[in-house]
């Protein structure tokens, strides 16, 4: 098979998919279940509390570790959906990553809320991101799995959610202080 080829025959498998996708959340997670507001709940009321708690007079420091968080984990989202560790069975839009919710919202308001407390009231960091990791991994994550939301599959744990947070979190943070560092070093 040639290069012009596989690129068709990508194509087409990509239409595929995409129309079994939108099938599926045709009869399963459209507007009409419960499902759908759940996840669409999950969206879009973190980005609310965001906007009433982000503390104003360090909005760029803050958004930032969030915006940091939001990319980080959704590349591993994509990356662990598409190696099948992940399976996430309801979603609101179908041509978006089903991850969305999670990787848009929830996870980066939480982890940027976190750091914005933890940085204002002096608190160790590292400590309270351990707890909020362990929250999302073992707790978070169970209620998902549970209510089948989110599946694991390929030898995915909970063990290795929680390390990723941990992980993107520590991530976040020196990323966050080398833009602060910079930018009084360029003021």
């Amino acid at each position: 098979m040639n290069r012009n080829q596989y690129i068709d025959k990508i194509f087409d498998k990509h239409e595929e998919l995409n129309t079994i996708v939108q099938s599926y959340w045709s009869q399963y997670s459209h507007m009409g279940t419960w499902q759908f507001w759940v996840v669409s709940s999950f969206l879009i009321i973190p980005l609310v509390i965001l906007f009433f708690a982000v503390d104003r007079k360090r909005i760029f420091e803050v958004l930032f570790f969030g915006f940091v968080v939001h990319v980080l984990w959704t590349y591993a989202a994509l990356a662990l959906t598409n190696l099948g560790y992940f399976a996430y069975h309801y979603y609101s839009v179908p041509s978006l990553p089903a991850s969305l919710n999670m990787t848009v919202s929830v996870l980066p308001v939480s982890f940027l809320l976190l750091y914005q407390y933890c940085t204002n009231h002096q608190k160790n960091f590292f400590l309270y991101l351990l707890l909020l990791s362990a929250v999302f991994a073992f707790g978070f994550a169970s209620i998902e799995i549970r209510m089948e939301f989110l599946e694991l599959r390929g030898g995915m744990r909970q063990l290795y959610l929680f390390l990723s947070d941990i992980i993107i979190g520590v991530l976040a943070y020196f990323l966050t202080q080398l833009l602060k560092r910079y930018r009084i070093e360029h003021d």
